[in-house]
């Protein structure tokens, strides 16, 4: 199946719709609605265009990884844009990236679950990436503002000789579990609530409905597993900053934020 493009212009009519909405409800959104589209179509197709370049035969594995490399480092300074509010965020969260790449590749095709190759490589780095971007975003915030929320709690327990680790523990523990519930919802709900994206795309694309399957339960381990590595980094990077070597809290408050 394929999408023509005059198809793809009419299906256009879809964004309409979404800003007819805003725009009748006076939520004052369409700009931001047209603005998205636009920039989704614009950064698809000239992905499309690498992807094309990447899947060239006798094209070298390793313009793959120079791509993979790329889509880290905007991830890591896309998440800092979005989280302003946690200091030095984006080595960590490239940190976290890398990671979480690390422990889903060595899986997925160290233990031969997909073969490597430019077609599985880019697809499979783009999936683990923007699932762990959205990750590092919610555990930031939500750590930041659990300490500075609770900052006479976490001071109490400092004062109280508790090293930064350990008085920062429940609020991190909780960082964690607003940032993987999610995740952990949305893997409990698919298939009988919806189908996710790569096993539409397959079916559409005309594959077998149960390799459709397959695939998809494979993406949907790997992106669990990326948010749940990619968190943990998170988490513990930016304790690391919101405290002092002698154990002292840094955290601006609500107020001074």
């Amino acid at each position: 199946m394929t999408v023509s493009l005059p198809g793809l212009a009419v299906s256009l009519l879809l964004v309409g719709v979404a800003a007819g909405v805003s725009l009748a409800w006076r939520l004052g959104l369409e700009l931001s609605i047209l603005w998205a589209a636009l920039r989704a179509l614009v950064q698809l197709l000239l992905v499309g265009g690498v992807l094309v370049l990447l899947l060239a035969p006798g094209r070298s594995l390793w313009w793959s990884w120079l791509w993979v490399a790329a889509m880290i480092a905007y991830a890591g300074w896309t998440a800092r844009q979005r989280a302003p509010e946690v200091p030095r965020l984006l080595p960590v969260a490239a940190v976290s990236f890398l990671a979480a790449s690390a422990v889903t590749m060595a899986v997925i095709f160290g233990l031969g679950v997909l073969e490597l190759s430019a077609r599985t490589l880019v697809p499979i780095a783009g999936l683990i990436i923007g699932n762990a971007m959205t990750a590092t975003v919610l555990v930031g915030r939500r750590l930041v503002g659990e300490l500075q929320d609770k900052r006479d709690e976490v001071e109490a327990r400092l004062a109280l000789g508790q090293p930064s680790s350990e008085a920062s523990r429940p609020y991190l523990r909780a960082a964690l579990r607003s940032a993987l519930t999610p995740q952990i919802e949305t893997t409990k709900a698919t298939g009988l609530v919806f189908l996710p994206g790569a096993m539409t795309g397959l079916i559409l694309a005309g594959v077998d409905p149960v390799s459709a399957v397959l695939v998809q339960a494979v993406v949907m381990f790997l992106v669990l597993a990326a948010a749940a590595t990619t968190t943990t980094v998170v988490s513990l990077g930016v304790v690391r900053r919101l405290f002092t070597p002698d154990h002292r809290l840094v955290v601006p408050t609500r107020s001074g934020g």
